[in-house]
């Protein structure tokens, strides 16, 4: 056993021997299991250190210390216990979610840059299942604005391939990076990463525009109808607005005009009625109930563009952590 031949794992197992078990014990809680594994693999082949490999292995140590002096901390582990301990669980919670977001690598990063109708047009040839995982790996609006470029022949299956999607191994996504590579360049990541499920098609549906989530969910009925009954119960939809708390509400209403308010709240129950009407000026809450008693039939489509606009600017704030919505529940829209 010579210095110069040992590799770093050898170093290390040799300083830890030296060290004693107590020491080493209490460097393993620090490492991870398949480093502990490496470590004492490597030690299980020792049976003799030489004092001059030993006296070396501590002068290199003791180099190495001093090089490297200050202090080493996992810093992503310590700001998220940090957050964890704010005060204020909605608080903290909204804050964990920002930050694991923000720290995390996402898959095909490049498609998170592109336009969505470039996107549109690079997947539209793809297979189904293909774009189920690109849409499933970007932010929930920018898969929206997406899905909402595709044709619509696909949407529906592209959202019920989604809701079937839970983990994906790195080879499945270096495969589709590599199929994409000449026109964005894209650079696989090294872990499973959890896309798709659910959750991920009751957002970006929640996210869609002029209306075409009702489109997609009734085409889905086609292939699916207990999964397109199951995403309907989780979407948010502007019902459940009644389940908030007064300044959330108030927040919300100020985003919205008066005329935008009326004809949203043309086929609201008579519970949301009376909640929008106790959150705003009673002079304000007058005219909107002249004004729909007076208002003739409207489509039933322009009605529910209208509440989906304003459930829009509701996720927008709750994206903005000015308040949280609840999720699923409440009674559907008649």
């Amino acid at each position: 056993m010579g210095i110069e031949t040992l590799t770093g794992l050898n170093r290390v197992a040799v300083l830890l021997i030296c060290l004693g078990q107590e020491a080493t014990s209490k460097i393993f809680e620090e490492l991870s299991d398949d480093e502990i594994r490496q470590v004492t693999r490597t030690m299980s082949t020792i049976d003799h250190i030489p004092m001059d490999i030993k006296e070396k292995v501590f002068a290199t140590f003791h180099d190495s210390q001093k090089r490297y002096a200050g202090l080493f901390v996992k810093g992503k582990e310590f700001a998220q216990k940090a957050i964890e301990a704010t005060s204020g669980e909605q608080r903290a919670n909204f804050l964990l979610d920002q930050f694991i977001s923000g720290t995390e690598s996402k898959s095909l990063e490049t498609i998170a840059l592109m336009s969505p109708r470039m996107v549109a047009g690079l997947l539209e040839p793809e297979h189904p299942q293909t774009v189920a995982l690109v849409l499933s790996t970007q932010h929930i609006e920018h898969a929206a604005e997406i899905l909402t470029n595709l044709p619509e022949a696909m949407r529906a299956d592209v959202v019920y391939r989604i809701t079937k999607i839970e983990k994906v191994s790195p080879e499945v996504i270096s495969r589709i990076e590599d199929a994409l590579h000449r026109e964005i360049g894209l650079v696989s990541g090294r872990t499973h990463k959890q896309v798709g499920g659910l959750d991920a098609a009751v957002g970006i549906l929640n996210h869609m525009k002029n209306n075409l989530e009702s489109e997609i969910l009734e085409e889905m009925e086609q292939t699916d109808a207990e999964m397109a009954e199951e995403i309907r119960k989780k979407m948010f939809t502007f019902e459940h607005l009644i389940a908030l708390d007064g300044r959330s509400l108030q927040m919300i209403l100020r985003e919205v005009n008066n005329d935008s308010l009326t004809l949203a709240l043309k086929t609201a129950s008579e519970q949301m009625k009376e909640k929008i009407y106790a959150n705003m000026s009673s002079r304000a809450a007058d005219m909107i109930k002249d004004d729909l008693d007076a208002m003739g039939p409207v489509r039933l489509s322009e009605v529910e563009l209208m509440q989906q606009s304003i459930v829009k600017i509701a996720m927008k704030l709750e994206e903005e952590g000015k308040l949280v919505l609840g999720a699923g529940g409440g009674d559907e829209l008649v």
